[in-house]
């Protein structure tokens, strides 16, 4: 199988740097440079496509984010973003500072409103479900899309924080699962 994952582009939050998590924010209007980076974007995936199956989150940003791309994706609860509890709302430099490096270098310790625990195991559910496409466009979120690159890389989501996805950032990669 094929995936393709984009993050959702850039919301009023994002731009302040609080945490979304599972709060239901639309994107933010769309700007000169988002748009030269969506068109750079889709003539990278008009040369994956087709797609056998377009997916997108629950959260409206992400499906905004689809449509801005064109398509109409198939709603899928397993990618929504790590809910962050009582943190979201807040900069991220709040909740980093509250759970210290555990965050960076031990997030599988951690439970803010979720478990990241829970978070792999909604990423090993999406990657058994989904397994048998040849060729996946998925527009998700932060936390979840740097999970599945550490659980792929290294076989659990405990390097999640130490990479970066920028908002409306993809990457595509091949999977071979039995």
């Amino acid at each position: 199988m094929q995936a393709t994952f984009i993050r959702h582009l850039p919301t009023e939050w994002n731009k302040k740097t609080w945490l979304q998590g599972r709060r239901d924010i639309s994107i933010s209007p769309v700007t000169e440079n988002n748009l030269i980076d969506i068109q750079a974007n889709t003539k990278y995936l008009e040369s994956l496509a087709p797609f056998d199956l377009v997916l997108a989150s629950t959260l409206k940003r992400t499906q905004e984010t689809a449509q801005i791309y064109g398509y109409e994706p198939k709603l899928e609860q397993l990618l929504d973003e790590l809910d962050f509890g009582s943190f979201e709302g807040v900069p991220k430099e709040k909740m980093t500072e509250a759970l210290g490096a555990d965050w960076i270098n031990n997030p599988l310790a951690i439970t803010v409103g979720e478990s990241v625990q829970h978070l792999e195991k909604r990423i090993i559910s999406f990657l058994q479900l989904y397994k048998k496409h040849k060729n996946i466009l998925v527009f998700g979120h932060g936390a979840w899309m740097r999970g599945i690159r550490s659980y792929l890389t290294y076989g659990n989501i405990n390097q999640m924080n130490k990479m970066e996805i920028k908002n409306n950032e993809y990457f595509s990669i091949q999977l071979l699962l039995k």
